[in-house]
């Protein structure tokens, strides 16, 4: 963290007993450990904070993106709708025009009937239907 070798320790451990003394070097170690584990829960805490927040933005960028996203379907389903109507009306208002009256109208050709030179033969079927009806007594 600081950078500080295993050497200079030692030699600000030596330098804390000689000024602090033997009697309260262990309650002033004990309470520098409690000051420094409440600085690095505290840095700890700022850390997820912020974290959290740089999340928090990434989520309404996201959510800004989705928004904008969803706004241009709509749009392009709303333009595409009314062209489709517009297109039915006019197709609506084509076939609700005015018909020609039948003076107008070109006149009907006569229909086509093909004429065969044999009639066509009638089959017998070999059976009179009144006799071989089912459900009646022969």
């Amino acid at each position: 963290m600081f950078d500080i070798a295993f050497s200079e320790l030692i030699v600000i451990a030596l330098v804390a007993l000689v000024v602090i003394g033997p009697e309260r070097l262990p309650r002033v170690a004990r309470t520098a450990g409690h000051l420094l584990g409440r600085l690095q829960r505290y840095v700890s805490d700022v850390k997820t904070d912020i974290n959290r927040e740089i999340q928090l933005e990434e989520l309404k960028k996201m959510q800004q993106q989705v928004e904008e996203s969803a706004r241009d379907l709509q749009s392009s389903v709303t333009q595409e709708l009314t062209s489709m109507e517009s297109a039915l009306n006019r197709s609506v208002a084509l076939t609700e025009a005015p018909m020609p009256a039948a003076e107008e109208l070109p006149p009907a050709a006569e229909p086509y009937v093909a004429q065969t030179a044999e009639p066509t033969p009638q089959l017998e079927l070999g059976f009179d239907a009144r006799q071989d009806a089912p459900g009646k007594p022969a």
